[in-house]
């Protein structure tokens, strides 16, 4: 027979976890006014007044540049939990490690070839 009752911790934490973020925007909108005006609606960039318009096309080199760089840096925290537990694993995982670093480094050579780690 199931039991229902076992779980109530479970929908309790559940109920709570939903809820909180839902109350801290209800209560957020209740405390601050909302004040509309052409302050509002500009944009905000360090002060500076905005010129032009702000649907300007950027260039891919800087997406890219910025993906190549995150998928160096998740990379590097794959390989700190190794690291860490290197003496225990052995050496398949040794070669596992080896074989990971080359597929870097090939992404790496790719990525060069391409042009994406030009910044100018």
């Amino acid at each position: 027979m199931f039991l229902l009752h076992q779980y109530d911790s479970f929908w309790i934490f559940l109920l709570v976890s939903i809820s909180i973020p839902y109350l801290a925007f209800s209560i957020s909108g209740f405390i601050v006014p909302a004040r509309e005006g052409p302050e509002k609606l500009t944009s905000y960039e360090s002060g500076i007044e905005p010129k032009g318009d702000t649907w300007i096309r950027f260039q891919i080199r800087y997406y890219m540049f910025a993906l190549v760089f995150a998928v160096f840096d998740v990379e590097t925290l794959f390989l700190y939990p190794w690291a860490v537990s290197f003496r225990e694993l052995g050496l398949f995982a040794f070669i596992e490690v080896i074989i990971f670093i080359f597929i870097l480094v090939v992404g790496l050579v790719h990525a060069w070839r391409k042009g994406a780690l030009e910044w100018c």
